[in-house]
């Protein structure tokens, strides 16, 4: 066990208390959910600076972080759906969410091609995770009322959205040429 590690088992120990934080009937709940999520966000930066830095990776580590960020991400989505209850946040969510679910799948098919590398974390994947970061604290941190918080809020999820699409498609274009191979070729290779 190592520092990395332990800030990625931190994010995924940090989601039940985000979810009480996030429920409890105080004006201060939703305030204080956000800063245990962007709490977390920080630990995902952290933990891959920390990783790559002191040279401590680990196949645990390979595992558990994206699976972290992940859990992080859908669980504030479906807080958000089920508080916000509207086209602005759910269109979203169902993006997002439907995007980290067919790009997990791709990733995995790929790397039993042994082509994972073709479908690796891209730069403008990062920015679609730094946009939806920003727009789940902006949206946490507020209540479910029409403010103009909740508004910019509602505004950078779509544009992370459209974000995650681009981000989608690029990565479903770099998979292309082994999609529509047919099957003897692929076993030739």
């Amino acid at each position: 066990m190592n520092i990395p590690n332990i800030l990625t088992l931190l994010r995924v120990g940090l989601i039940p208390i985000f979810i009480l934080l996030y429920y409890l009937p105080y004006n201060w709940s939703y305030l204080a959910a956000a800063i245990i999520f962007t709490l977390a966000s920080v630990t995902d930066w952290l933990d891959g600076y920390l990783a790559r830095k002191l040279e401590q990776g680990t196949p645990f580590g390979a595992f558990l972080d994206p699976v972290a960020d992940k859990l992080m991400v859908a669980v504030a989505l479906v807080l958000l759906v089920q508080s916000h209850a509207n086209f602005w946040v759910t269109a979203p969510a169902i993006v997002i969410i439907g995007r980290e679910i067919v790009i997990s799948a791709l990733r995995e098919w790929m790397a039993e091609l042994g082509a994972r590398g073709k479908v690796a974390v891209s730069k403008l994947g990062k920015y679609k995770t730094a946009m939806t970061m920003v727009a789940l604290v902006v949206l946490l941190a507020n209540p479910p009322v029409l403010t103009n918080w909740v508004i910019l809020g509602n505004a950078l999820l779509m544009l992370s959205a459209v974000l995650t699409l681009w981000s989608m498609y690029v990565y479903l274009k770099a998979a292309w040429p082994y999609m529509s191979m047919d099957t003897e070729k692929k076993d030739s290779e």
